[in-house]
C-alpha cells in the first residue's frame, strides 16, 4: 500500500476530529489547510469522476473558509462526498448499476436474478448516501461541533460498515437460498 493512501485514509478518518480540535481552539482557519490536503491526496494519480467531484467541492469549501475566515463551510465536506457517492450511484441506475459493474469484475456473467439484485443494492447505496448526506448536513447548520465530529468522524463510519456487512450477509443468504 503507497504511503500516500495510508495518508489518505487516515487524513479521512481523522478529518472531522481535526475539525473539531482546530475549530475549539480558535484555529477554525486551519480547517482549509486540512482540506487542502485532502484535495492534493485525492488528486494525485486519480481518475475517478467521483474524486474529482470530492476535490472540486473541498477545493470549493477550502477557498470558502479562507474566504471568509469561518470554518463552517469545512463541516460541509462530509455532505460533499456522501453526495458525490450518490450522485454516481444514482447516475448508475440510467445504465448498467453500479453494484451490477463491480460484480461483472468477479462474475462477468451474472444470471438475471442477480442483476436485479445488484439494481436493488444499488437503490439501497443511494438510499444510505441521501440519508447520510441529510444527516451530515444537519449536524453541520444544526447541532454542535462536538457532535457534528461525532456522527461524522464515527456513527456514519459505523452505519457504513453496517451497510456493507448488512449487504454482504444479504448476498450470501439470497446466494444460498438461490441453489
Amino acid at each position: 500500500m503507497k504511503a500516500r493512501t495510508v495518508v489518505f485514509a487516515l487524513l479521512t478518518l481523522c478529518y472531522p476530529p481535526l475539525v473539531w480540535w482546530t475549530v475549539t481552539r480558535g484555529y477554525g482557519e486551519w480547517t482549509a489547510v486540512i482540506l487542502a490536503a485532502a484535495v492534493l491526496l485525492q488528486l494525485k494519480n486519480r481518475k475517478s469522476a467521483v474524486v474529482w467531484i470530492i476535490a472540486g467541492g473541498a477545493a470549493v469549501l477550502a477557498a470558502a473558509v479562507l474566504a471568509t475566515g469561518e470554518a463552517l463551510p469545512a463541516k460541509f465536506y462530509p455532505v460533499v462526498v456522501s453526495a458525490a457517492w450518490l450522485a454516481f450511484f444514482a447516475g448508475s441506475l440510467a445504465g448498467t448499476p453500479a453494484v451490477e459493474r463491480f460484480a461483472r469484475m468477479k462474475m462477468p456473467d451474472l444470471p438475471p436474478s442477480a442483476v436485479r439484485y445488484c439494481r436493488r443494492v444499488t437503490v439501497a447505496w443511494c438510499v444510505f448516501f441521501l440519508a447520510n448526506g441529510t444527516v451530515a448536513l444537519d449536524s453541520a447548520l444544526n447541532r454542535s461541533d462536538a457532535w457534528w465530529a461525532l456522527y461524522n468522524g464515527l456513527i456514519s463510519y459505523i452505519a457504513m460498515g453496517l451497510m456493507f456487512a448488512g449487504e454482504y450477509a444479504v448476498r450470501l443468504w439470497v446466494r444460498r437460498n438461490q441453489r
